[in-house]
């Protein structure tokens, strides 16, 4: 080993992978900091806040060249020992502030690096999240007041903070000027001041400020849904989630759909101040609901990030939607957008600040984005299909070479809504359907019960929650299993014929039913349902198809499922009802709610935020309403799978049916007494 790698030790921090050399006696701390690798510290290298912990493994790592060992960093100094002494250090850990570097090492940085937490949660999402928060934590010791010196106490507050943490041209929170000297001397000159900046070219700002050493401050990430709210609540120093929650959206009592939301603003004077109330309040109510969870203050809450579709967004921001509801649907604002958390009416600290994605397009919004950021379709190789389905559906296809964006109208029938027993997601909901393709009966499986309808036990155990309706997934599942057992035809006609095999297939005026549950409630599906799924996966596949023909390509290699809906879509049955795209099934996954994952990225990264904004602007919007050919494509698609595309890879994994074209009854409502008998 040369004489110059002997004095610069190599350093290597897991799981990040970077690695350096440093003089010996460098703090691991300040290694780490100068390779990029996030290890957090509130007190400045004082040994108190016990935020920067590590740990050193031990061993020769052959693959990188290194012989680590502890007997290559500092013994424990007085300030560790009494750290460990009054908090306690778990086994094996270290304060990468007072450790310093002799030898090679291999340094890993735990991810659970949490002081005073209560309670380790599961993570909303699996994926590691590289830490570079809008916010940062800083201790400080102010100079006391001199009479030689007459400086003020914010400017020497601003200068320690300069010279300690390098924080240059400071604003400060105009709530905190009233407050600061009370607490100064509370703390003795010893303060934690809560910094926020999240572009480097702007100012950065005190946004809080507590007497001696604040360890902890907290975030929110919140998608605002049509239908449901749901929110993470996270420590933006660490990384952890401390509790995530979600509540039905209060303006469902204004309008079902977007559009009768709109309609609801445009008919009341008052209506749009009506549903920005509400859904403030209900964000409000879900933020106490998460801290209490958490066993947090929620005025330790100091940033936020939100996603919402435009319709959504504009409510929840104050803005007036009316625009969105008519061509050419103007958004008032389509960039991102930051405000003071007080300044609409959001309960968390004073200083608290509020981040929101950008939209993409009058109708694909920020929770695209939002989606579009944590699933990146534009660093793929191969095309990647993004679709969140809701009232509302929003289409992303693309690759690292261009990505495409849309919206459908696809309306509330895939969450139950116009559907005769469709209900919420909720116990006693039927959400999965499996029916014989000979006798024709039907078992099912309900939310809150394990048992299959058709299993011992299964009466008595949903004794307790009944069978009270359709959730959407099983809507999905029974229109595609009586497609592949003949009921229907491909045009979604309900055989009347299948009468004369099973007292399941029953008449109900014109057309004819089919009897899924008998008992109380009676649920049955009508040819009225079956078209209500077939008008919204059609509009659906006809804008997916619409992109695809903007690309330029006749398949796509994958497919995201984003959104709650699209957790619980069995692939191979919307393959099969076609609402989406031949694709290999093994490429076909559920992404849960990937808005919500794209706005946690934002709040524990700020680089994420610069990331979305660029790729925003790369996108190209299409206007479904626009494109000559829509209608044609959505006429295709009305049949099941598809009147025209072929899916070979479904056909691979499920026999179809051979093609069954049934006459509707009079005005296109369906029925089986005029029918004729086509094959392929």
């Amino acid at each position: 080993m040369s004489e110059a790698a002997q004095k610069n030790p190599l350093v290597l921090f897991m799981p990040s992978g970077k690695r350096g050399r440093f003089p010996v006696g460098t703090p691991i701390l300040d290694a780490a900091r100068q390779l990029g690798v996030y290890v957090e510290s509130v007190c400045g290298g004082r040994a108190t806040c016990g935020r920067c912990q590590i740990e050193v493994q031990e061993g020769n790592f052959a693959k990188h060249k290194i012989v680590s060992s502890l007997d290559h960093i500092s013994e424990k100094g007085p300030k560790e020992e009494r750290y460990e002494k009054v908090r306690g250090l778990p086994d094996g850990r270290r304060l990468s502030c007072s450790a310093l570097i002799l030898g090679d090492l291999v340094v890993d940085v735990p991810q659970d690096t949490v002081i005073n937490a209560q309670v380790v949660r599961k993570a909303a999402t699996d994926r590691v999240i590289e830490r570079n928060a809008a916010v940062q934590l800083c201790y400080v010791e102010v100079d006391e007041p001199d009479m030689h010196k007459p400086l003020g106490d914010l400017d020497r507050l601003k200068l320690v903070l300069e010279k300690d943490w390098g924080w240059k041209d400071l604003l400060i929170a105009p709530h905190l000027i009233p407050e600061l000297q009370a607490i100064l001397r509370k703390g003795n000159w010893g303060v934690t001041a809560a910094i926020h900046r999240d572009m480097d070219s702007s100012r950065p700002f005190i946004v809080g400020l507590w007497p001696g050493l604040k360890n902890e401050a907290y975030g929110i990430a919140c998608d605002i849904g049509s239908t449901t709210i749901a929110m993470h609540l996270v420590s933006l120093l660490s990384g952890r989630i401390a509790a995530s929650s979600g509540t039905s959206n209060p303006q469902i009592r204004f309008g079902e759909d977007l559009m009768s939301r709109v309609s609801y603003v445009m008919m009341n004077p008052d209506g749009r101040e009506a549903m920005t109330k509400a859904v403030r309040e209900a964000v409000n109510s879900l933020i106490g609901k998460v801290c209490d969870e958490g066993q947090v203050d929620r005025h330790d809450i100091l940033d936020a990030v939100f996603v919402a579709n435009p319709i959504m967004h504009h409510l929840f921001l104050g803005i007036d939607p009316t625009e969105l509801g008519q061509a050419p649907f103007a958004l008032a604002v389509s960039g991102a957008l930051q405000y003071w958390a007080h300044d609409i009416d959001i309960d968390v600290n004073r200083g608290g600040r509020v981040y929101m994605l950008p939209c993409i397009a009058g109708h694909v919004g920020a929770d695209a984005a939002g989606a579009t950021l944590a699933e990146a379709p534009y660093k793929q190789d191969k095309m990647m299909l993004l679709v969140d389905v809701g009232t509302n559906a929003e289409i992303v296809l693309g690759n690292k070479d261009r990505v495409v964006a849309a919206s459908s109208p696809t309306g509330p029938a895939f969450e139950g809504a116009e559907i005769s027993s469709g209900q919420r997601a909720a116990p006693g909901a039927i959400e999965r359907v499996r029916i014989d393709p000979v006798s024709l009966e039907p078992r099912f499986r309900v939310i809150g019960v394990d048992k299959w309808s058709d299993e011992e036990g299964f009466a008595e155990a949903a004794a307790s929650v009944g069978v009270t309706g359709i959730c959407g997934s099983a809507i999905i599942e029974v229109v595609a299993e009586m497609y592949l057992s003949g009921i229907i035809s491909e045009d979604g006609v309900v055989d009347g014929s299948m009468a004369a095999r099973s007292p399941r297939i029953i008449p109900n005026g014109r057309t004819f039913s089919y009897l899924l549950h008998d008992g109380e409630p009676r649920i049955t599906v009508t040819q009225n349902d079956i078209r209500a799924i077939q008008l919204a996966k059609a509009a659906l596949y006809a804008g997916i198809k619409l992109l695809m023909e903007k690309q330029g390509i006749d398949h796509v290699d994958m497919i995201r499922f984003a959104g709650a809906f699209g957790t619980f879509i069995d692939p191979k049955y919307a393959m099969v009802l076609g609402l989406i795209p031949d694709c290999d099934l093994a490429e076909v996954k559920a992404v849960g709610n990937a808005a919500g994952t794209g706005a946690l990225m934002a709040l524990l990264n700020r680089d994420h935020r610069r990331e979305i904004e660029q790729q925003v602007n790369r996108i190209e919007k299409i206007e479904t309403a626009l494109e000559s050919n829509f209608q044609q494509l959505f006429v295709n698609a009305m049949a099941m799978p598809n009147k025209v595309d072929a899916f070979p890879n479904l056909s691979t994994v499920v026999t179809l049916p051979e093609r069954k074209v049934l006459a509707d009854a009079e005005g296109g409502e369906g029925g089986g007494r005029r029918r004729r008998r086509s094959r392929e």
